[in-house]
């Protein structure tokens, strides 16, 4: 039911890249895929505007520069990359599966309210 994104295969790299190797793949992919670097692909060439709803309005496209970041994110920091491998290694499902339960009926309290964060200052910033 969960799926393992291979990291590894979604930058084009072996598993025994180097940091080099990785950022490297990394750029390039991003020069092809980002929305700004189209390449004058998305036709009209009427300016940044009209390029922009054809390429970031693309929900297939956004998701596969959301996965080449998300690779990146772990592939390219040290700690990351060896839990990604163990965990790889052992099977383990990537992602917490989240299961929604329907109240039966009377109260069990207030509802969970998601507001945004505001961060304080404070001595920790």
């Amino acid at each position: 039911m969960t799926h393992n994104p291979d990291y590894y295969a979604i930058l084009g790299v072996s598993r025994d890249a180097t940091r080099a190797e990785i950022s490297h793949a990394y750029r390039a992919l991003m020069r092809s895929h980002h929305p700004d670097m189209d390449g004058g692909q998305a036709g009209g060439g009427n300016g940044a505007s009209g390029n922009q709803s054809a390429t970031t309005d693309d929900p297939a496209q956004r998701d596969e520069l959301l996965g080449i970041m998300q690779a990146f994110n772990v592939l390219h920091d040290s700690g990351r990359r060896a839990d990604y491998d163990r965990r790889l290694a052992a099977g383990a499902p990537t992602t917490v599966p989240v299961r929604k339960v329907r109240s039966t009926g009377g109260t069990s309290g207030p509802p969970i309210r998601v507001t945004p964060v505001r961060w304080e200052s404070g001595p920790w910033a």
